[in-house]
């Protein structure tokens, strides 16, 4: 066959108008038949005639002619220099030279397989790695539902989820230890981007006995002279409590002081005073046998999510901070 007449057999090969074929990336448009050796879309051609035994059904699979299909195996046996098939009765049976190349083509085309998948996975972000780390109040509250959701849909993704108070935050996404970090408050930071998920305010949490139980609202000058627990000199929610006292002109006086606002739940459930937390404290573990009230002066709890300038975010990042503004904007139907 001469170089004219096989281009023009290539140029055959063209996909059936309004076709369906998942076969997209062995496209084949004009002169892509040609040259001493085989490529995948004739080994593909190859393989289906050899499982069909007709260029009608293999046709058919692949969303070509038949004529483009017998075209093609002529070009391909004047490329390897040996017959390819043998007719009897109008169908196709593979010489032994051709079922050498289908078992040798085998391991192509089963990486091929994988390739795609791999690539889904990667579009769809269906498989990964994400580390994220978080400080205990949003640890207990939105991560949670928002990363059983996540990974209901992504079941080959693997997550590394560490509870850390503010300044571990940092560390961790700064370092890049963890890509997403999630945080009450926050100051500024170099390096470090954020965006808001949740806006709340600070709550008075009382034993069901206790003799503020009936107030509809609690404000700090209420709290004077009861037992009280209180949270940390230093961290950001402690000093914001401390403020309030101080903007309504109530000296802040704790009986017990702790580091974190689940503590402080714990302890108030167990009777012994009132606290003021984060509304999302309240609602871990879900025992907690609380009455929570608004606190006055009104002070904000926001939450805010973490990563690093330094790096863009990958898409599973993308997805899983997708999914805490989900949670978040039902957390706050719920609230309302």
């Amino acid at each position: 066959m001469s170089p004219l007449r096989q281009r023009s057999d290539a140029s055959a090969i063209t996909r059936k108008r309004g076709a369906n074929c998942n076969h997209s990336c062995y496209d084949i448009f004009t002169e892509t038949i040609t040259g001493t050796y085989m490529n995948l879309r004739q080994l593909e051609i190859l393989r289906a005639v050899i499982r069909h035994r007709t260029t009608v059904a293999a046709a058919d699979e692949l969303a070509l002619s038949q004529p483009a299909i017998s075209n093609a195996l002529k070009a391909m046996e004047t490329q390897t220099g040996f017959a390819l098939f043998e007719r009897v009765n109008n169908r196709l049976f593979p010489t032994t030279e051709a079922m050498a190349l289908y078992k040798e083509s085998e391991a192509i085309f089963a990486l091929h397989a994988k390739l795609e998948n791999r690539v889904r996975d990667l579009r769809e972000c269906r498989s990964g790695h994400l580390s994220i780390v978080a400080t205990p109040p949003l640890a207990y509250s939105i991560i949670p539902p928002a990363l059983s959701g996540f990974l209901r849909r992504r079941q080959q993704t693997r997550v590394f989820f560490d509870v850390r108070r503010y300044e571990g935050i940092i560390d961790g996404v700064l370092s890049r230890v963890a890509e997403l970090g999630f945080a009450l408050g926050l100051s500024h930071h170099p390096g470090i981007a954020h965006e808001v998920v949740h806006t709340g305010e600070m709550v008075c949490v009382l034993p069901p006995k206790h003799p503020l139980a009936e107030r509809p609202v609690i404000s700090a000058s209420d709290l004077v002279g009861l037992p009280f627990i209180g949270l940390e000199r230093g961290t950001r929610l402690g000093e914001a409590v401390r403020e309030s006292f101080a903007q309504a002109g109530a000296p802040f006086q704790p009986t017990v002081e702790v580091r974190y606002c689940n503590t402080a739940c714990v302890l108030a459930a167990a009777g012994v005073g009132a606290a003021v937390v984060d509304s999302f404290s309240p609602r871990q573990g879900g025992s907690h046998d609380l009455i929570v009230r608004p606190f006055t002066p009104k002070t904000p709890a926001v939450a805010y999510m973490l990563w690093s300038e330094a790096e863009p975010l990958s898409r599973m990042a993308k997805a899983f901070l997708n999914e805490v503004r989900q949670t978040s904007r039902l957390l706050g139907q719920d609230s309302s």
